[in-house]
């Protein structure tokens, strides 16, 4: 509606100003019919090139197509003066404003300023008086700023529509990207957990029925978490603790056999750091139960003066890949925590050390870095302080 609205506006200022000069070629009198009708219809082209160099699309025309409508509108504007002697009035004052449109900005204003400058010779030698002449010049520097003010509105405004429907798809993209990667981190997690604990059930079931209980009872927990982690999706944040995961990081291990050393310490971290770095810890287990045979997992977080580190090695490597890089992991559960410690201004790395045990390495700032994730953060702490 905007852009339709600028562009009717400037439409109808032409109209007005086309009108005018009509009307001052009528009022002068000492034209014959045919004359008259000869400069309507000059007129008429001038303001056809006018709508046409004022149109969004204009501004991308080559230099020449540019200027050689300009030299059209000048020949149209000048040659009834020389050829029939008639005064056009203010008709100057499109073509000032078709040369604020079409020259580079260092050649039209001196161009707009000769074009001023020579509206009021063809009056004073006819003697029409200085106060009339000054009123010409006026006059045409109103008409053309005010059509070439209108047209860059006009441009600003559609540009300005067009920027906030690339903004609201890039708004959109952004979400489903989101979406897509706090599925994964969260729930990839979770997912492997119940599948887990479900082979460990179907085991026990016979056996020992009083433990299989009790992990079915685990189970259940899990699957209640996941569905609050889809519903943390959805709301579009999560609140995580580092802490907590690292406690329900070594209960899992233990149903999978696997032996777990935690050592967390005690700092108290910003809720976004937090948050990133419990996903960190989430997404190592998850390689663990999924992709390696592992028997001992040592996890541990160590704090300096403004960073954090969280290491997570296990002796579950399957293959001599060697050390490898988060940034050229196939899949996307790296990928993600890469571009998550990234936005807060941390880093990662991940691969196969010299003593064959597989190094997960988190580091993370205290404080979050970027004005993008700072104001993400004081919005969350906004959240947790209104919950």
């Amino acid at each position: 509606m905007a852009p339709r609205l600028a562009r009717s506006i400037m439409v109808a200022v032409l109209g007005c100003y086309c009108s005018i000069v009509i009307i001052n070629v009528l009022q002068g009198g000492g034209a014959s019919h045919g004359e008259l009708a000869v400069c309507t219809g000059v007129v008429l082209l001038v303001f056809a090139v006018q709508f046409a160099l004022s149109s969004p699309g204009a501004r991308g025309w080559p230099l020449e197509l540019r200027v050689l409508a300009l030299v059209a509108q000048a020949v149209l504007t000048y040659l009834p003066t020389v050829w029939l002697g008639l005064s056009w009035g203010s008709m100057q004052g499109p073509l000032a404003a078709t040369v604020l449109l079409t020259l580079p900005a260092r050649a039209a204003w001196p161009m707009f300023g000769l074009v001023l400058a020579g509206t009021p010779i063809y009056t004073l030698t006819r003697g029409t008086g200085v106060l009339y002449s000054s009123y010409l010049v006026m006059s045409c520097a109103l008409a053309g700023l005010v059509i070439y003010g209108l047209t860059r509105l006009t441009d600003l405004v559609k540009e300005l529509h067009d920027t906030r429907e690339q903004l609201a798809k890039m708004a959109v993209t952004q979400e489903r990207l989101r979406f897509a990667r706090d599925l994964h981190d969260l729930l990839g997690y979770s997912l492997s957990t119940i599948t887990l604990k479900g082979e460990l059930v179907s085991r026990l079931i016979r056996p020992r029925p009083q433990q299989a209980a009790e992990e079915t009872l685990s189970l259940l927990l899990v699957a209640r978490q996941a569905l609050a982690d889809v519903r943390l999706v959805s709301r579009g944040y999560r609140d995580m603790s580092l802490r907590d995961e690292a406690v329900s990081a070594a209960e899992v291990l233990s149903s999978a056999d696997v032996r777990a050393e935690v050592d967390i310490g005690d700092a108290r971290l910003h809720p976004v750091i937090d948050t990133v770095l419990a996903t960190a810890l989430r997404e190592g287990i998850t390689n663990i139960l999924r992709h390696s045979k592992a028997e001992v997992c040592t996890i541990k977080a160590t704090s300096a003066a403004d960073t954090i580190l969280l290491t997570l090695v296990n002796d579950g490597v399957t293959d001599n890949r060697g050390k490898t890089d988060a940034r050229s992991s196939g899949g996307s559960g790296l990928g993600n925590l890469r571009t998550r410690l990234t936005e807060i201004g941390g880093e990662l790395e991940a691969g196969v050390g010299e003593d064959g045990q597989f190094r997960l390495e988190a580091r993370a700032p205290l404080q979050p870095h970027g004005g993008e994730v700072a104001a993400e953060a004081t919005a969350h702490d906004t959240d947790r302080t209104a919950a």
